[in-house]
């Protein structure tokens, strides 16, 4: 019996995806979002009259105990956060309040209203930052190098730390880079297929890059929002890391999008030393065994595929 869901962050690339999933499985689908002078629904347009919208902020605790009073459901998806890493260095207090305390304003709300709930917490491989061993494990130590991987961390403990305290039902995945078609434009992997798609239609004539050096292990969003529901369904809550366990490079990436509109990047892309992280992240690549043994899944589009959808997707916006 499919119950009722909260989901903050629903606006965003995870959260539209996620509330897809809900409401095909029966859900009552809530979604969290903050007040603003403009509308930002557009991932979830196409679904917006099947969803109660709530007001709240993580920033405002009041706010999320009221939501959680109207929503009173059974299981709550913690996916907004400030969420691009770069961002973390100009606004680190911010990112502080919003994705590190902000959890502990949403379990505090857990805790006081609906203790019953089972929690979903959206921690990053960002915490493993300059890693300790390769591939990563539940089990690796994290070693966090940004302002954004610092607060995920401590969003991740507080999460383990209401789970063995209060005796709260709280599952934290530990998800990899996953993208989509829905991805920010801040964000490389789309920067990269929203930049083939304009040079291919002739509406630009450069793509200015990075680190192109950087590996990552990239899946694909759909798949790991079918990890985060899973992960509430078990008896009890856990922390499961949620990857491909294959990394790439960003010239990886740019290989398979340019060549799937017959071009060559290197004549086109170009580094910019204002693109470049003060302290890089080495090698992300998850060991999602645990994922695989305990919750049955597994990643279902390839890199490859990844890459080409998202050119795809672009081309057609764009078209």
């Amino acid at each position: 019996m499919a119950g009722k869901a909260l989901i903050t962050g629903i606006t965003g690339q995870d959260g539209s995806y996620l509330a897809e999933l809900l409401l095909d499985k029966g859900y009552e689908v809530y979604g969290m979002v903050r007040r603003s002078s403009t509308e930002t629904t557009g991932r979830i347009e196409h679904i917006k009259d099947r969803i109660h919208f709530l007001q709240a902020d993580l920033l405002d605790q009041a706010s999320l105990t009221k939501a959680l009073e109207e929503a009173a459901p059974d299981e709550i998806y913690n996916l907004a956060a400030q969420s691009f890493v770069p961002t973390s260095w100009r606004q680190p207090v911010l990112t502080g309040q919003i994705t590190g305390m902000g959890v502990t304003r949403m379990l505090e709300a857990v805790r006081q209203v609906a203790p019953k709930a089972k929690f979903y917490q959206a921690s990053s491989s960002e915490m493993f930052g300059k890693v300790r061993e390769v591939p990563q494990t539940e089990m690796t130590p994290f070693h966090p190098r940004s302002p954004y991987a610092v607060a995920k961390t401590y969003g991740h403990h507080i999460t383990v730390n209401y789970r063995e305290s209060y005796g709260l039902y709280t599952a934290s995945g530990i998800l990899f880079n996953h993208e989509s078609p829905r991805r920010g434009l801040e964000f490389v992997t789309r920067k990269i297929t929203d930049g083939v798609a304009r040079i291919k239609l002739g509406l630009a004539d450069e793509l200015r890059l990075g680190n192109l050096d950087s590996q990552r292990d990239w899946g694909f969003a759909g798949d790991y929002v079918e990890a985060m529901w899973r992960m509430l369904q078990q008896d009890e809550g856990d922390n499961f890391v949620i990857a491909t366990g294959k990394t790439h490079s960003i010239r990886d990436f740019l290989d398979i999008a340019f060549a799937h509109v017959d071009l060559d990047w290197n004549g086109y892309v170009k580094k910019d030393p204002r693109y470049m992280r003060p302290a890089e992240v080495d090698q992300l690549i998850g060991d999602s065994n645990k994922a695989k043994t305990v919750l049955g899944w597994e990643p279902t589009v390839d890199f490859r595929n990844l890459v080409t959808m998202m050119v795809d997707a672009d081309l057609e916006l764009l078209g």
